[in-house]
């Protein structure tokens, strides 16, 4: 079960610094917190930035995580001056950008679903209209799975704040909290939808992509009824409006997207349809990072290839976009009208092939990561040599050893496969994780912490002071990808947005 609700309030501790505390119940947020938001079983707390390392207590159960806003606006600006050299866009797609309903919901005010106020479904501000001049590349902030397990909604309103031009989710859910949490920006739902799902994409204003050419029908269905209720079917000069929506083409990735063969089948349906059009046109690298194998450029002339007989056939691609964060990296011929960051938003670079494209890739893109997961030493023990620590004996001490433990297990983001496997950080030292990882807790081998005592900070994932172990150096030791393991944050870790 999940925190049923979570205060703030600064008290003074043993330490120096002011400390910040979460309560069972009721909220008394002091001065330094700037808001204390509680929905859904999570707690989501923002202090203004200051060193957090030390002066965190989450109240009864001493884990939480630390989540840098100020590093992620960061990363977006390091991201927009990468993708646009010198301010300008490039066009090498050449494509054309449609307006929709929604640039007529900006020009003839509240829509009818529209309220004032945040929390409710305001309209969505209209991005990449027909004849408005582009500065530059646009951004897809990828903010799905609950931005890679951070907080949706947080990083979203401060992204949103800095300019994003659009979010990606990955289904209606995902979009409408954004939409209830005051998010006015574009929002793409970029796995398509199942049929039934269309009504609730276009009430909530979401754009919608198609990935079979079956989907026209039931989207123009939908927008059909959506845009008969009211006057909203018809612009300012009296023209009958069409919802937006974007395509996805599968040129390898072999998951979404309708397939090549059926370009024509999709031209010629969409042709028949009178209330939707076709805003944008995407793709997804399968490889990106990897510069030995030529799966990525073989996807990307096909993808060309298609664009090519859209125009042919009529029908304009709208708004292009095929880079993800591999790709924005190190394909610049692959950047178009829109970019699409992810993991790299976040603060953390993917594993390239060859290796040594990694440290030039980071030397270009200086991110920061944002992600700091800490605990606390809950109970210190001397075990003697040829003891068993953990379920199934799988650690046996080998010396006089002290042991730790922390209140923070694989249902909190210490995943299971870091079993015996890697360090975390105590008083800048590192030091291994032994025995099996079990749900709520994790033992460490602090035999070697001069000094180590009850309540001391570990360090999980993050800096602590010259040392750092980050989630994206921690991924390919256990065999997986940095986006699961920011994925594996539990939801009962309290989040403090710095």
């Amino acid at each position: 079960m999940g925190l049923r609700h979570t205060g703030c309030k600064s008290l003074s501790g043993a330490v120096s610094r002011t400390e910040l505390v979460c309560l069972p119940k009721g909220c008394a947020a002091g001065v330094a917190v700037d808001f204390c938001w509680v929905r859904r079983g999570e707690a989501w707390h923002s202090k203004t930035p200051r060193e957090m390392t030390k002066s965190i207590h989450a109240g009864g159960r001493p884990v939480w995580a630390e989540i840098s806003l100020k590093a992620i606006l960061r990363n977006l600006e390091i991201i927009r001056k990468h993708v646009n050299p010198g301010g300008r866009a490039g066009r090498e797609f050449a494509s054309e950008v449609g307006g929709g309903f929604l640039a007529n919901e900006m020009r003839t005010g509240k829509s009818a679903c529209a309220t004032e106020g945040e929390g409710q479904n305001r309209r969505p501000e209209a991005s990449g209209t027909k004849g408005e001049k582009q500065n530059g590349r646009m951004i897809l902030a990828v903010v799905k799975s609950n931005a890679y397990g951070l907080g949706a909604v947080p990083i979203s309103k401060a992204l949103q704040k800095a300019g994003t031009d659009w979010f990606g989710v990955t289904c209606a859910n995902e979009g409408i909290e954004l939409r209830e949490s005051g998010i006015r920006k574009r929002i793409l739902v970029l796995t398509g939808f199942w049929p039934g799902e269309e009504k609730r994409l276009l009430e909530n204003y979401l754009t919608p992509t198609v990935t079979r050419v079956d989907d026209l029908r039931h989207l123009e269905r939908a927008a059909k009824a959506f845009l008969g209720k009211s006057a909203r079917g018809k612009s300012a000069r009296g023209k009958s409006l069409r919802v937006p929506f974007h395509l996805k083409i599968n040129t390898g990735m072999n998951r979404l997207g309708i397939s090549p063969p059926d370009v024509e089948a999709f031209a010629s349906t969409l042709a028949e349809c009178s209330h939707i059009e076709l805003e944008g046109t995407f793709t997804h690298f399968a490889s990106a990072e990897d510069f030995i194998g030529g799966q990525t450029v073989t996807q990307e002339e096909l993808f060309r290839s298609c664009l090519e007989r859209l125009r042919a056939l009529g029908v304009a691609p709208g708004i292009v976009h095929l880079a993800n964060s591999g790709a924005i990296c190190a394909r610049p011929e692959t950047w178009a009208d829109m970019v699409r960051p992810g993991a790299i938003l976040y603060g953390y670079h993917q594993s390239f092939d060859p290796p040594e494209k990694r440290s030039e890739v980071m030397a270009k893109l200086p991110l920061e990561p944002c992600l700091s997961l800490r605990a606390r030493i809950i109970s210190l023990r001397d075990v003697p040599p040829g003891e068993a620590v953990g379920y199934s004996a799988r650690f046996v001490t080998e010396r006089p050893s002290k042991i730790g433990v922390i209140n923070a297990g694989y249902a909190d983001g210490v995943v299971r496969a870091r079993t015996n496997r890697g360090c975390t950080l105590v008083r800048e030292r590192r030091v291994p994780l032994v025995g099996t990882i079990s749900m709520d807790l994790t033992t460490l081998d602090v035999t070697d912490v001069p000094g180590v005592a009850l309540g001391d900070v570990v360090t999980i994932y993050g800096k602590d002071g010259k040392s750092a172990i980050e989630v994206s150096d921690v991924a390919p030791e256990i065999g997986t990808v940095t986006s699961d393991l920011l994925c594996a944050l539990g939801r009962r870790v309290p989040k403090y947005y710095v």
